[in-house]
């Protein structure tokens, strides 16, 4: 049985256009998160990508990934990833297992991330897993005009507030039978928890794309 990773990747973006093949420290966003998959072939058989454009295709191709075409009924700005995972299980037809999503959009892991979720994933005997972060902010919501505080009470220390977290996006995995059922995550899944700063990055516009640019060029001296 099989472990692969699949990265969905659709054309079109509109926030920043061809955000996919847009050079991120001299290679394409996508790529970076296909050489992630290949230094860890140890855990994955294979690396796919699922898109819908051509120059998308061509690029997963050079660096060495396998390409599943995406139909455009499911390749909409509303349409759910697993829909993507779906497709690529469908067309591949093989003893699959497990499923590693990436997100192309979060090109910045820390090295061991995935051993570490890998190892717990099957040690534990788990169906899902996905990586959170711990939320620091003051939230609230704005109602006629009024601020309202959602996770504590004006006045309140930062350091004394309940613990919050946020899904980083940097790391999926998922049995199979879950996606086959449209879904990513079950009820259960583990929520692998890191403190680190890439999980501040989640490419979606020019601002987001400068700032992960900005993390590179620190990243060989500093993390």
């Amino acid at each position: 049985m099989k472990t692969i990773a699949i990265i969905p990747a659709r054309g079109g973006s509109k926030r920043l256009p061809k955000k996919n093949i847009k050079l991120l420290n001299g290679i394409p966003l996508i790529a970076h998160s296909i050489l992630y998959a290949k230094a860890n072939s140890s855990i994955i058989d294979e690396v796919y990508v699922s898109t819908d454009d051509q120059e998308i295709k061509d690029t997963a191709l050079k660096y060495g990934a396998k390409v599943i075409n995406r139909p455009a009924r499911i390749s909409g700005d509303l349409e759910p990833t697993v829909s993507a995972l779906r497709n690529v299980l469908e067309q591949i037809n093989n003893e699959i297992e497990n499923v590693i999503l990436l997100q192309p959009t979060n090109p910045l892991r820390p090295v061991d991330l995935l051993k570490e979720a890998f190892e717990i994933y099957t040690t534990k005997n788990l169906d899902s897993l996905f990586t959170v972060s711990k939320n620091h902010s003051k939230l609230g919501k704005i109602e006629n005009n009024k601020f309202i505080p959602s996770n504590y009470k004006i006045g309140q220390r930062s350091q004394d507030l309940e613990p919050l977290y946020y899904e980083n996006g940097l790391l999926y995995i998922s049995k199979t039978k879950l996606i086959f059922e449209d879904k990513i995550l079950s009820e259960n899944a583990f929520p692998l928890k890191m403190n680190h700063i890439f999980a501040t990055v989640d490419i979606d516009d020019q601002n987001d794309f400068d700032y992960a640019d900005y993390l590179f060029s620190k990243k060989q001296n500093t993390f």
